[in-house]
């Protein structure tokens, strides 16, 4: 894999849980939203600016998701955008001032971990050759084909 898809990768990273944890900050700063009152508090969350900037961070986050999705599986995309959490978690302890329990830093650390082993594989599997396929059915070897009969 080349800099340019680590770069992508980084910014998924960093755009989903920079845009998570000012979305959080800026709803602290609004208030909870009454189910009774949904749209018009909803519509209001909108004139907070760091609601905006969250929500302008997801849609870059978005963008390169899409760009990671484009040239290699979800399986390996999806775990390696997950050290995200890392990021999530220091911002919410020393941004937001949340409690980050030793729970849920081991959780952290275990995320982490699957990262790297995630990661230490191919980011896109090999397509298979044409004609190894008939109708979403897998061509079984001759041999197979004498033994099932």
């Amino acid at each position: 894999m080349n800099l340019r898809k680590y770069l992508v990768l980084v910014l998924v990273m960093l755009f989903g849980g920079t845009g998570d944890v000012l979305l959080k900050f800026g709803m602290q700063q609004r208030g909870a939203i009454r189910f009774s009152h949904l749209v018009p508090d909803l519509f209001g969350a909108l004139g907070n600016p760091w609601v905006v900037i969250g929500i302008l961070c997801l849609i870059a986050f978005f963008a390169s998701y899409l760009t990671a999705l484009s040239w290699a599986d979800l399986s390996y995309v999806l775990p390696a955008t997950a050290l995200g959490y890392v990021l999530v978690a220091l911002l919410s302890k020393y941004l937001l001032h949340e409690n980050v329990s030793a729970f849920r830093w081991a959780g952290v650390l275990l995320i982490s971990c699957g990262v790297g082993w995630v990661t230490r594989g191919p980011a896109l599997t090999e397509p298979q050759p044409q004609g190894s396929q008939h109708e979403g059915q897998t061509l079984r070897s001759p041999q197979e084909q004498h033994e099932l009969a």
